[in-house]
């Protein structure tokens, strides 16, 4: 680490509840539902619940990973910081840099629908104007960027309205589709099961597009330092989120499969959702599921801000960045220079993607590669984790199959997705999809060079690591920081 290091995140500034509404705001159950449906159903039609099944469980092995990896080291950088002292530092720059990289895509893509669903609401023929929307959503993007420089506290205020909202739209749709009347086709418990797969060929294209659903429920490791408890919470409102989302997405999807016919889908392939909502609920339902989108849509690109600006924030402390992107505004306890950095290099983005026409056929590239760098950063995580408690994974089956097992598992999925999405994306979404993680190694070499302690790691060891956190009953006032993770405020 740096030893010259200022001052800290807020530290102690969420609980369990924020930290939970964080996990599920980040996967954006509403946007991803009406991104993403029509591109799943047209990959494996009904298969699409089972799709989003199998691909659950490799994702927990994720969580779970995530979980045991955050008990031993808090580190806004989380992944970043977990591979490069498990693994290698250079892989672990890798793994913060496929982060940062995927956010910042993520952001103008999240914009652009941010701002068209809004003007949705007025005017369904505004929505096609790309420059309106683009202009639209910058400035909920510039809103959103300024909730994130006002610090945790007014970031999860925010996130508790938008969220609450969302989610209670979606409840209300997922029991009325219970009672709708009229449907394309029954229910068939087939649809989770294999049948429907056209193979593996067909099973993997399915779980290449499911498993991008669930991404974003990890900022709740970029908050650790700023989260109460944060060697149990983090790990575990990520496993809780994870959860919410999935149940979310199948009753969703299933209803799709129900309700509208492969037509309808195929005809309103963007908004497949307010379709939907019309079905269910005519003249207020398509409006009410737009306004669910659109909070969805805006509070992911304010955790998506949250991930890649801590991550920034923990490279710039280990000067493994600039070190001016370590810096903590003194009133709001935020790293004011990497938000600063992300905004403008997001906005630029906007206008390029803006002039490419249509939201650009490179923008729409731009959004599959996310899928590679999610991939890295996630299988990382999950070898990670075997390494760090390998001394222990034999001392109980809980460890061996909840910090072993399933997240090597996990693993294994995500660079099986990563080979097999190389096959399935087009010759400009691979350029920058590894163009981006390549661009990774001028700055990696850089600061090697330059002798940053990040690339001399004290290894992470579970043992180690629980040992020296262990605080005996009736003591915990003298040590209380190791139930309340790293001290932050340096």
């Amino acid at each position: 680490m740096s030893k010259n290091r200022g001052r800290g995140l807020q530290a102690n500034a969420l609980g369990m509840f924020d930290t939970v509404v964080m996990a599920v705001a980040g996967s954006a159950p509403a946007y991803s539902l009406a991104a993403t449906t029509a591109v799943l159903v047209g990959a494996v039609g009904l298969a699409s619940p089972a799709a989003l099944l199998y691909c659950a469980i490799p994702m927990l092995g994720i969580a779970l990973a995530f979980s045991y990896l955050g008990r031993i080291d808090v580190n806004a950088g989380a992944s970043y910081s977990w591979v490069g002292r498990t693994l290698h530092p250079f892989l672990g720059f890798v793994s913060g840099w496929a982060l940062v990289v995927s956010a910042t895509i993520f952001m103008v893509a999240g914009s652009l629908p941010a701002g068209s669903m809004t003007l949705a609401l007025f005017d369904g023929e505004l929505a096609d104007d790309t420059a309106l929307s683009t202009a639209v959503g910058a400035a909920w993007f510039l809103i959103m960027l300024a909730v994130v420089l006002g610090g945790a506290r007014l970031t999860v205020r925010a996130q508790l309205l938008m969220s609450g909202v969302e989610l209670a739209i979606l409840l209300l749709f997922a029991v009325l589709a219970l009672f709708h009347t009229g449907d394309a086709r029954a229910f068939d418990w087939s649809w989770l099961g294999f049948g429907h797969f056209d193979g593996m060929a067909g099973f993997a294209s399915g779980a290449l597009i499911a498993a991008f659903y669930y991404w974003g429920w990890d900022v709740t490791s970029n908050l650790s330092e700023e989260t109460r408890n944060s060697r149990r919470t983090t790990g575990l409102a990520g496993l809780i989120g994870v959860g919410i989302v999935f149940l979310l997405f199948e009753v969703f999807t299933i209803a799709v499969n129900v309700i509208l016919s492969s037509k309808q889908i195929e005809e309103n392939d963007a908004n497949v959702m307010a379709v939907l909502g019309e079905e269910v609920w005519p003249g207020w339902g398509g409006k009410l599921l737009i306004v669910a989108v659109m909070l969805s849509t805006i509070a992911t690109l304010e955790t998506t801000l949250i991930q890649v600006t801590r991550s920034l924030f923990a490279m710039g402390r280990d000067r493994t960045m600039p070190s001016a992107l370590g810096r903590v505004h003194r009133t709001w306890n935020t790293p004011w220079v990497a938000i600063a950095v992300v905004g403008g290099v997001a906005l630029v983005m906007f206008i390029a993607s803006n002039a490419l026409g249509t939201v650009g056929d490179i923008l729409s590239d731009a959004i599959s590669a996310i899928g590679l760098q999610i991939a890295v950063y996630y299988g990382l995580a999950g070898l990670a984790v075997v390494v760090a408690y390998r001394k222990m994974l034999l001392k109980s089956a809980a460890d061996f199959v909840l910090g072993g097992l399933w997240p090597l598992f996990g693993s294994v999925f995500m660079f099986w997705i990563f080979v097999e999405s190389l096959g399935e994306l087009s010759d400009a979404a691979i350029a920058i999809g590894i163009g981006g993680l390549a661009l990774g190694l001028i700055p990696m070499l850089w600061y090697w060079r330059r002798g940053s302690d990040y690339y001399r790691p004290a290894k992470l060891d579970a043992t180690r690591a629980i040992t020296a956190d262990y605080v005996p009953d009736g003591h915990a006032a003298e040590r209380a920081r190791a139930h309340e993770g790293l001290p932050t405020d340096f």
